[in-house]
């Protein structure tokens, strides 16, 4: 009990160290216990609601018809009692007043009676789904009505017929995340599929099998039965556990990247809490010299102090879950609109008990150094007042590597991928050595900078004041404000192209599923010269013979070859395109089919002019050599494909065609009425609207990112405060010289808020340049768009941050330039 008050003596006597300690193990507990028990909350509320998600046991996805032997195969199980199917088909159309006044681009879902198996459309009549829908009748959205002017009970027409509108649908289990404004749902009786004539060959029709299994088979059993039916790769078969929703996939998205910045804070929070630590043990120096005077060991004062980093390891721990558990239910609130209705959100216990464990660890890692240099605190040499004798480095080496080991492991545990592991550790140590040797680069020519002025260069002396932390403030503030710039400028980038900037000579229509005899006709209706792009459907199976991994590509974050693409012919360049392999885009000396590939592909697996491509075009097989690689010029919402082939090769094989116009705001409901009423197979995708909705996710997304983003900063913001009171010693003897000197408060003030400014302008203008380097790649190179510097926004981020810096530095100095000096010098008279 006796030791125990010592300890809350000692940090009382050091409360403002204690406190940043405490803020330090806090923040670093938040962002652990948030994000990573988010991400474990998450993934137990999909598993736990999976089947009411997918609503059914087993899902068999396709967007061609499902082979013979596997639709035999689940008839054969049907037939035996074991197995029970639903059918669905999912498309787009425009449906229309019965009176082609209004039109609107739905979400059509055929269904057959069965479905859901699991979960609930929910209706707002509070009806069972299974009795409301019926042949002839159309269950829709409150949107559709509210833009149609329909109302329930009034008639709809759907492709080639005309349904009644039933009721109105809230929620159903299956829902896919809304992430572009593709229309209103609207469901549809199996009945009816034959009525609405749009199940044209070539259109793109998500094909849907649920099945719930019915006797005691274990359903993974059943869909390995299933699979071996399966002759077709492009048909995937998943069971609830194993299939990955829309929802999912966006969940996996951001929770990837949100534990990212997690991981990231923690470094920063760690560098804040090794910061804290060492500027209170500094402020016990003279309590560590009386305790060794007295016959204390090194090993009883390390062990001493080791019980005070912990209790204060304790305290902000428990502040740390508090927050964490708190963001937790936060991001689950400010998430809602993306996730199911029905989604019970719960705290993941096992991920808290997993951030008090990672949180210790970090604790004891960050600690291990200032602990260590404990032993250098000779009483001798305290109480002379030497200055301490440089020590060794390799302790420092050791932890630093030990560190680096520990992240490494943390971020594979939390990735689930050692390369990617490897990846972002190497990554992370690069930033922060690029911002070290920017910041060592910056110092050494402030050093030697000719300064006239002398609060301006007194304020520069003092960045290099023994004990100073100004290095560490630098690289930790121009790291996390790096981040945060760059996460700002990509935005405005994109906001810039594709939403305030829209050019006014891109399309803003997309006509879809256009039928190759309809060409004619269509044109004549849009009185507008039109360019049709021909559609093909197809898989890429094969490159040079090996099998493409639909697995592991799948799996890859980011475009890849597992999916299906759109395929094109033509004999000549688009305007924006130009070669960058091959000198033609098709060769006359290769008699065999030729393909020309965008240089994105080439990207995703790396291929060259004379490699072999295998396609499979809905079901025929076809080969063809890459004569030729594209790349586009114009960055914009341009069509382009990723291969185009000869029209002899693809010009007969089953297909649809697009029409891109640029339509006048004012006339597109109109022309999207006209084409509605003579083509109820045409589609229309109105870009503007769908740009529109795109820009509130990305703003929604980017809020929450740069929310999080602001604790790297909070931790920046510590070790500042940290590092003054680390040299709070040598800040208070140079404010007493100063007014003994002569200079008045003023002058003391404007010295320590120009030092604080130079910190923070320093900072604020390397992070930015930073942050332009990484804005610029990410939006060129990955995004594909062109890049603005943004000049009056990044002036501004430099000057908050420096005007920040000034406020926190002054902030933390209050009482240092307060001291007078009569009575400092008494203490040190009587110490």
């Amino acid at each position: 009990m006796g030791h125990l008050t010592t300890l809350l003596r000692q940090a009382r006597r050091s409360s403002r160290q204690a406190t940043l300690f405490v803020l330090c193990v806090a923040l670093a507990l938040t962002t652990l216990t948030a994000f990573s028990g988010f991400a474990r909350s998450i993934t137990q509320a999909l598993t736990r609601d999976a089947r009411n998600l997918h609503a059914a046991d087993i899902i068999i996805r396709s967007y061609d018809a499902i082979p013979p032997e596997l639709a035999q195969a689940i008839d054969r199980q049907v037939a035996a009692g074991r197995l029970r199917q639903a059918r669905i088909y999912e498309f787009s159309s425009v449906v229309r007043t019965v009176d082609d006044t209004a039109s609107v681009f739905s979400r059509l879902k055929v269904v057959e009676p069965g479905y859901p198996f699991y979960g609930e459309v929910t209706l707002r009549s509070k009806r069972p789904f299974t009795q409301v829908l019926m042949p002839g009748t159309a269950i829709v959205e409150q949107s559709l009505l509210d833009r149609t002017g329909l109302a329930v009970g009034d008639s709809l027409k759907v492709g080639y017929t005309t349904l009644r509108i039933v009721d109105v649908v809230t929620a159903e289990p299956d829902r896919p995340l809304e992430l572009f404004a593709f229309g209103p749902r609207v469901f549809i009786h199996a009945a009816d599929l034959d009525a609405l004539g749009l199940m044209a060959t070539g259109s793109r029709i998500r094909r849907l099998v649920l099945l719930k299994v019915l006797d005691q088979t274990p359903v993974d059993v059943m869909a390995a039965r299933l699979s071996q039916a399966n002759p077709d790769p492009a048909v995937h078969i998943d069971t609830f556990l194993t299939a990955r929703s829309a929802v999912k996939r966006f969940l996996d998205n951001f929770l990837f990247f949100l534990q990212l910045v997690g991981l990231f804070i923690l470094i920063v929070a760690g560098l804040g809490l090794q910061s804290t630590l060492s500027a209170l043990f500094n402020e016990k120096r003279a309590t560590i010299a009386v305790m060794k005077a007295v016959g204390a060991t090194d090993r009883y004062v390390r062990r001493h102090f080791i019980f005070l980093v912990g209790l204060l390891g304790g305290v902000g721990s428990a502040v740390g879950l508090a927050g964490g558990i708190a963001v937790q239910m936060g991001l689950a609130g400010i998430l809602a609109p993306f996730l199911p209705e029905k989604l019970s959100f719960s705290i993941a216990w096992g991920g808290v008990a997993e951030a008090v464990g990672l949180g210790a660890a970090v604790i004891l890692l960050f600690s291990l150094r200032p602990l260590y240099h404990l032993r250098e605190m000779r009483p001798v040499l305290i109480f002379n007042r030497q200055s301490q004798p440089p020590a060794s480095r390799w302790p420092d080496v050791i932890v630093g590597l030990l560190t680096l080991g520990f992240f490494l492991l943390l971020v594979i545990w939390h990735m689930r991928d050692i390369r990617f592991g490897l990846y972002f550790v190497a990554a992370m140590a690069a930033i922060i050595l690029v911002a070290g040797i920017l910041a060592q680069l910056v110092l050494w020519m402030l050093r030697r900078l000719p300064v006239r002025r002398l609060a301006l260069r007194q304020a520069i002396r003092g960045l290099f004041r023994r004990g100073n932390a100004t290095r560490a403030i630098l690289i930790t503030l121009t790291v996390s404000l790096a981040v945060i710039f760059a996460d700002l400028l990509v935005e405005r980038n994109l906001n810039a192209t594709f939403v305030r900037a829209f050019p006014e000579n891109m399309p803003n229509a997309y006509f879809i599923d256009i039928q190759p005899d309809q060409t004619e006709a269509f044109a004549r209706l849009v009185k507008h010269p039109v360019v049709f792009y021909p559609i093909v459907r197809a898989r890429v199976m094969a490159i040079n013979d090996r099998p493409v991994d639909r697995r592991s590509a799948g799996a890859a974050r980011g475009d890849n070859l597992s999916r299906v693409f759109n395929l094109t012919y033509r004999e000549t360049l688009l305007d924006d395109e130009h070669l960058v392999q091959g000198d033609s885009l098709f060769r006359k000396d290769w008699p065999e089919p030729q393909v020309s590939v965008m240089d994105t592909v080439a990207e995703m697996q790396p291929m060259h002019v004379g490699d072999r491509i295998r396609f499979n075009i809905q079901g025929v097989p076809l080969t063809a050599r890459i004569s030729s690689i594209r790349t586009r010029d114009n960055r914009a919402l341009s069509p382009f494909f990723y291969f185009v082939f000869p029209p002899a090769v693809l010009e007969k094989a089953p297909q649809t065609l697009f029409a891109a116009l640029t339509v006048p705001p004012g006339r597109l409901g109109a022309l999207q009425n006209a084409v509605a009423a003579r083509f109820p197979n045409i589609g229309v995708i109105d870009m503007s609207q769908t740009i529109g909705t795109l820009a509130q996710m990305m703003a929604r997304l980017a809020g929450i990112l740069r929310l999080f983003s602001l604790f790297s900063i909070a931790a920046g913001i510590l070790i500042l405060v940290s590092a003054v009171f680390a040299t709070r010693a040598e800040r208070m003897l140079e404010s007493v010289y100063y007014k003994i000197l002569g200079a008045g408060r003023a002058f003391v003030f404007s010295v320590f808020a120009l030092e604080n400014l130079i910190i923070g302008l320093l900072a604020g203008g390397l992070a930015l340049c930073m942050a332009q380097a990484a804005a610029w790649w990410l939006c060129v190179e990955r995004f594909d768009i062109a890049y603005r510097p943004f000049g009056a926004l990044s002036l501004a981020l430099v000057v908050l941050t420096g005007l920040l810096t000034v406020a926190v530095g002054l902030g933390a100095s209050r009482a240092i330039m307060a001291k007078k000096p009569v009575v400092y010098l008494r203490e040190q008279q009587n110490g």
